[in-house]
């Protein structure tokens, strides 16, 4: 067998997806409590929405140009495609059936409840007649579909029912209304307490029942749920973008309106609609996925991670901490004394948190260098950052803006640390930064000392808590002299001069 041989690789789709089966065998797994398995089914609609996004639609671009290049593995585009199509098919199935068959029935059996308005008791019915009235009903659009009123430019990933109609005189038998992002996508039943338990009924619901509300003198037929995903891939010429920032933020203009890559009905609608439906998307038969329960169970994280039910989760995790900080031992020492070793997340972030923050305030720093890929949407990092310039500290940050869906939040963080005085790089063009580095420039009498972070995960103290990764502090100079290398290719202009201790790619 040659060297390179097809046969050697396999293909990146589908292996992904065996990734994402791995996170579904968790809530499958009968051992792990209800509202684990629960956030693990929002989990797999979560991965599979951005695969989707950027995978799918990088393939499906693919064929629609007649690639006819071959992955490593062999495979075609549409040969890939078709492969994609079906394992997905198999895993969406299996995910609504653990839902259907498993997790919803044992959280019923819990008193935690999940309701279609047909459903719901009428000693409820007045609430939520009031609620849809006063809450719902005054930001609700009907959108009719006509040759004067062209298919509405739905958002990627929104949530909209598809309405059909009846009546004299209609220049359309449709007509649409998006379920308002704004609201929560399960309404709780009225004065319910803890001891009676949890109560829910899904917003689309709620809407379909009340739809009519919305189209006077003409008969509403049916009324269906349907959700569009679009291709979310950014097109950016670094070569020629002389601002990246704002390139950028110019296609996250228009991500929300890429072309659609699937379609997601809920198994009641009828199949004229949903292929007229699949017409207006540009779509074929093979990018419908009929959903036997909700549409997007990622939307039910909130309350997977909000409900009052220790029993139903894992025992809190607490994680040690690493070294002991106090006015005679600060950071500093501890890394002085000897490397330290943290394995994430049975070794508690606080650590790299402590180092960065005694950095911005300590008087004898001079400078911080750090990289961002990720981090939280309230980060004590960037604080600590922009703390550290207001202190008269050289702060260079290396921030990569395209980091996959994290784009916007980055920008900001950009912003807002370059208004502070930070060195604000947004690293080498045509590469992405993912190296996860910090280094701290101390004065310490006489001589200047270098002290380093090397991580294989993100700075993100939230994810810290749950992902499974690697941190190291050192200030042994034949690693810390590597790691100011690193920071001076990403941020100057130079040739690579090699390394003594470390590896950087590529």
């Amino acid at each position: 067998m040659e060297k390179g041989h097809h046969s050697h690789f396999i293909n990146r789709g589908l292996s992904w997806l065996e990734f994402n089966q791995r996170v579904l065998d968790q809530a499958l797994d009968k051992d792990n409590p209800l509202l684990e398995r629960l956030k693990f089914l929002c989990i797999v609609s979560s991965n599979l929405d951005e695969f989707f996004e950027v995978r799918v639609a990088g393939l499906k671009q693919q064929v629609q140009t007649n690639t006819v290049a071959l992955a490593p593995d062999g495979m075609s585009p549409k040969s890939e495609l078709a492969a994609i199509a079906k394992r997905a098919r198999k895993q969406v199935d299996d995910q609504y059936r653990c839902w259907n068959q498993e997790v919803e029935p044992g959280l019923a059996a819990e008193n935690i409840k999940f309701h279609n308005f047909p459903e719901v008791p009428e000693s409820e019915r007045a609430h939520f007649e009031k609620f849809f009235h006063e809450r719902i009903f005054p930001v609700l659009t009907p959108l009719a579909i006509d040759p004067s009123h062209p298919f509405p430019q739905l958002l990627n990933k929104s949530l909209n029912i598809i309405v059909h109609l009846e009546g004299e005189g209609l220049n359309t038998d449709l007509a649409v209304v998006q379920v308002p992002r704004i609201l929560p996508r399960v309404v709780p039943f009225a004065n319910q307490t803890d001891e009676q338990g949890h109560d829910f009924v899904f917003l689309g619901s709620i809407i379909k029942h009340y739809v009519g509300s919305l189209f006077h003198g003409v008969k509403v037929i049916g009324a269906h749920l349907f959700r569009v995903t679009r291709n979310s891939n950014l097109y950016i010429d670094e070569e020629e973008a002389d601002n990246l920032l704002h390139a950028i933020e110019e296609e996250l203009r228009h991500v929300n309106r890429g072309a659609a890559v699937r379609l997601e009905v809920q198994d009641d609608c009828p199949d004229p609609v949903a292929h007229r439906l699949l017409e207006i998307f540009n779509l074929g038969p093979g990018d419908l996925y009929r959903h036997h329960g909700p549409i997007n169970l990622t939307r039910l994280m909130p309350l997977a991670l909000s409900i009052d039910r220790p029993d139903l989760r894992d025992k809190r995790f607490t994680p040690a901490m690493v070294v002991s900080l106090n006015e005679e031992a600060d950071i500093f020492w501890h890394i002085r004394k000897g490397d330290i070793l943290m394995q994430h997340p049975y070794d508690s972030f606080q650590t790299v948190l402590d180092f960065l923050g005694q950095a911005a305030e300590d008087p004898n720093v001079l400078a911080i260098k750090q990289t961002l890929y990720r981090t939280s949407s309230d980060s004590p990092l960037v604080a600590s950052l922009i703390q550290a310039a207001q202190n008269g500290k050289q702060v260079t940050v290396i921030i990569e803006l395209k980091a996959r869906f994290d784009e916007a939040a980055n920008i900001k963080w950009a912003r807002l640390m370059r208004e502070a005085g930070v060195n604000v790089i947004y690293g080498i063009a045509g590469l992405k930064t993912h190296a996860k580095a910090m280094l701290v420039v101390r004065q310490e009498g006489e001589v200047i000392r270098r002290y380093a972070h090397l991580g294989t995960g993100n700075y993100h103290p939230s994810t810290a808590r749950l992902y499974t990764d690697l941190g190291f502090l050192t200030a042994r100079e034949e690693l810390t002299s590597d790691v100011a290398t690193m920071f001076n290719i990403l941020t100057g202009v130079s040739k690579f001069p090699g390394m003594r201790e470390l590896l950087m790619a590529p």
